[in-house]
C-alpha cells in the first residue's frame, strides 16, 4: 500500500514538471492558453478598451509624456501600450529587461522596460504581443542623460536627476498582460548608418558586415573586462568603413564563442551602452549572427576620378536654388528647391511647410553625368530631414537614361536605393547614401531627388536636406 501511495506521489510529480516545463519555456513550445486569472486581467483590458474606459496610446505618444526632462512622470491615465516583444534573456544577454517594438514587421518605435524579473522569457518570449496598463507606472530613463526612455514601477532620485527604477513582480502581474498571439518578428532591415536613436528597443537586421580585422581570435566577451565587452562591427561603404559597436554581457552563455572572421548578416536589439554615449547593437543570441561569405574590400579612391562635386557651400541663403547643370522643378504646388546655411554649412532644401498647396512635389536633377569615359561609376551624397513625421512625406532618389536636360516629366525615372532619412532620424542629422553603384547604365545619365509633401497637412510638412554630392567614376 506505502509503495503504491509513493508510486502515484511519484506520477504526480512528474506530471507537474512536464506541465511547468510546457507552460514555461515559451522561446520553444509556446503555450496555447493562459492561466484563468491572467486570462481573466487581459479580457479586463480588451473589455476596458473597447468601451472607452481605456485607452489605447503609442511608444512615440509616451516618449512625448517624457520629453527630454530630468525627472522621470508618473501616468496618471488610463491608458494602454500594445507591443510585440522583441528581446529574449534567453541566453543571458539582457538581465531583468525587456524591449517592445510597436509592429512584429516594419516597426516605427521600441521602447524599454525595466522588470523586477530574471528570465522574463519564460512568459514574455520574443514575438509576444503584450498589453500594459500603463496607469501608476512611470516613464523616463534609468540613468538620467542616456537617452534610453523606459516604463518602470518606481523612481529613484541621484545626483543627474529622477531615474525610472524597476517594476515590482506585483506590479507586473497587475500590469503587464500577454495574449495567445506569438508572432515571429520579422528584423527590420537597415545600414550601419541609417541606424540612429529613434531605432532603439527595434529588432533589426544589418547586411554585408564583419568584425573588425585585429579581433580574429577574439571571443565576444573579453574575460579580462567586467559585465561588458564591446566589439567594432565594419561594413564597407565606398572609400572607408562605417563602424559599429556590438556589445555582450558577460552572463551571456555565448560569451566565450570566437567571433566569426567572415562577411554576412547580423541581426539585434539596438540601444545604448550604460552611460548613453554610444548606440550598440546587442545580441538574443549569437545564432542571429550569419558569416559565411567572403570579406569584403574597400575602393581605393586613388582609383577614381570626381565626375560631379557639390557641396553647396556657394549658395545665398534663403534664395530658390540656381547652380549650373542643375534642375529645380515644382511638379506639383508652388514649392521649390531651396539654398540654405546653417551653422555655417550650405545645403540645399526643400520643405513645404507654411505653404498653401494640399500637395507639393518638387524635384533637383543633378548635372549630366556621362559614363561612356568611366565604365564603374558611383554616386554618393548626404541627406537630412527637419520636422518629417509621416512616412508619406519623403524623399526619393531616381536615375533617368532619357532626360533630355529640361522637360522633367517626360523622362524615363527608375527608382534607385539609397541610405534616406525618414521620421525616426534625427532633425539635421546628415547620413550618409552609402556609395551607390551606377556602373549598370550606360551613356548620359541623370540622378534626381524628389520630394512629396504638402503645406496644409501638418503631417506632411516637413523638410529635407542634401549635401556633399558627388559621382566617382573609374576607367
Amino acid at each position: 500500500m506505502r509503495m503504491n501511495k509513493f508510486l502515484a506521489f511519484f506520477v504526480l510529480m512528474i506530471l507537474i514538471f512536464n506541465l511547468e516545463s510546457c507552460v514555461q519555456d515559451d522561446d520553444f513550445s509556446i503555450p496555447e492558453s493562459l492561466g484563468q486569472e491572467e486570462n481573466l486581467g487581459l479580457e479586463a483590458v480588451l473589455e476596458g478598451l473597447e468601451n472607452g474606459s481605456l485607452n489605447l496610446t503609442t511608444i512615440n505618444h509616451l516618449k512625448a509624456l517624457y520629453g527630454s526632462g530630468e525627472s522621470a512622470i508618473q501616468i496618471e491615465t488610463d491608458i494602454v501600450l500594445k507591443g510585440y516583444v522583441s528581446s529574449s534573456d534567453y541566453f543571458g544577454n539582457f538581465y531583468k529587461e525587456l524591449y517592445l517594438q510597436d509592429a512584429f514587421e516594419n516597426p516605427t518605435q521600441g521602447i524599454h522596460l525595466m522588470l523586477e524579473q530574471p528570465d522574463s522569457y519564460n512568459k514574455f518570449n520574443m514575438g509576444r504581443e503584450v498589453y500594459i496598463l500603463l496607469k501608476g507606472l512611470y516613464i523616463g530613463e534609468a540613468r538620467v542623460g542616456n537617452g534610453v526612455i523606459s516604463i518602470g514601477g518606481t523612481i529613484e532620485t541621484t545626483d543627474f536627476g529622477t531615474n525610472v527604477d524597476n517594476m515590482s513582480i506585483n506590479q507586473i502581474k497587475a500590469s503587464m498582460f500577454r495574449s495567445e498571439i506569438s508572432e515571429n518578428i520579422l528584423p527590420l532591415d537597415i545600414s550601419f548608418s541609417q541606424i540612429s536613436n529613434a531605432h532603439i528597443g527595434m529588432f533589426v537586421k544589418v547586411n554585408g558586415v564583419e568584425f573588425a580585422d585585429d579581433l580574429a581570435g577574439e571571443t565576444y566577451f573579453d574575460p579580462v573586462q567586467s559585465y561588458d565587452t564591446k566589439r567594432i562591427m565594419q561594413s564597407c561603404e565606398g572609400f572607408e568603413y562605417t563602424n559599429f559597436i556590438l556589445e555582450t554581457s558577460e552572463f551571456s552563455s555565448f560569451k566565450d564563442e570566437l567571433l566569426p572572421i567572415n562577411n554576412g548578416s547580423i541581426s539585434g536589439i539596438i540601444t545604448k551602452d550604460f552611460l548613453g554615449d554610444t548606440i550598440i547593437m546587442v545580441l538574443n543570441s549569437s545564432a542571429d549572427v550569419d558569416f559565411n561569405n567572403e570579406r569584403c574590400e574597400l575602393l581605393d579612391a586613388a582609383n577614381y576620378t570626381i565626375i560631379v562635386s557639390e557641396n553647396f557651400q556657394s549658395v545665398t541663403h534663403n534664395t530658390n536654388l540656381n547652380l549650373p547643370g542643375w534642375t529645380n522643378f515644382n511638379e506639383v504646388g508652388s514649392r521649390v528647391w531651396r539654398e540654405r546655411f546653417r551653422e555655417e554649412n550650405g545645403y540645399t532644401e526643400f520643405t513645404t511647410f507654411g505653404g498653401s498647396n494640399e500637395v507639393n512635389i518638387g524635384w533637383l536633377v543633378a548635372p549630366s553625368i556621362n559614363t561612356n569615359l568611366y565604365p564603374n561609376t558611383f554616386v554618393n551624397f548626404k541627406t537630412a530631414q527637419h520636422h518629417v513625421e509621416s512616412d508619406e512625406n519623403k524623399i526619393e532618389v531616381f536615375i533617368s537614361t532619357d532626360y533630355n536636360g529640361s522637360d522633367v516629366l517626360a523622362a524615363t525615372w527608375l527608382s534607385i536605393t539609397a541610405n534616406l532619412p525618414g521620421k525616426h532620424h534625427t532633425w539635421y542629422e546628415f547620413i550618409d547614401s552609402g556609395m551607390i553603384d551606377i556602373s549598370n547604365y550606360s551613356g548620359e545619365l541623370h540622378f534626381a531627388f524628389k520630394v512629396t509633401g504638402s503645406g496644409i497637412d501638418e503631417n506632411l510638412d516637413g523638410s529635407f536636406q542634401i549635401d556633399d554630392f558627388n559621382v566617382y567614376g573609374k576607367n
